[in-house]
């Protein structure tokens, strides 16, 4: 298949139509074109790609996101899904994003330890070290009166 060097090239098939292709140009391509020897490129066929509604793009702040790990010891049948919604719940507005990003369970007697990673932003100032402090303790308290969650020594 032309433009692609033999071996060296990729088709990408979505319910039996090729719909992209990926890989190194053919040396006599490359040649005609006077391209870097072993030139790779690819091709997307937009025409065949499933339809697919417009992703609205969504506003970065332009003030600086203050972050603050928590890693909290519950019982072992607490699902961590819902100590991530007491966090959210407790942290208020200024909460942007919360991430589980470790889950430990060699704590024993039936607890475990779930750390999760907050990042809280105001729109329109630079956080305090204060307001953050105060966003991450009432967080943690909203898990420990929901899900018995004890922040983690």
């Amino acid at each position: 298949f032309a433009p692609w060097h033999p071996g060296r090239c990729a088709e990408l098939i979505v319910d039996g139509k090729a719909v992209a292709h990926a890989g190194e140009l053919h040396p006599r391509i490359v040649a005609k074109y006077g391209l870097p020897e072993r030139s790779v490129a690819f091709a997307v066929g937009l025409s065949v790609l499933p339809e697919t509604k417009l992703v609205k793009p969504f506003s970065v702040g332009t003030m600086p996101a203050a972050l603050q790990d928590v890693a909290l010891i519950v019982d072992e049948s607490i699902v961590a899904g819902d100590v991530q919604e007491a966090l959210r719940a407790g942290a208020g507005n200024l909460l942007e994003s919360i991430t589980l990003f470790d889950r430990y369970d060699k704590i024993g007697g039936g607890k475990i330890s779930l750390a999760f990673s907050l990042v809280f932003r105001a729109n329109d100032r630079t956080l305090t070290g204060a307001e953050v402090t105060e966003a991450r303790e009432a967080a943690v308290a909203e898990a420990s009166k929901r899900t018995g969650a004890v922040l983690r020594s």
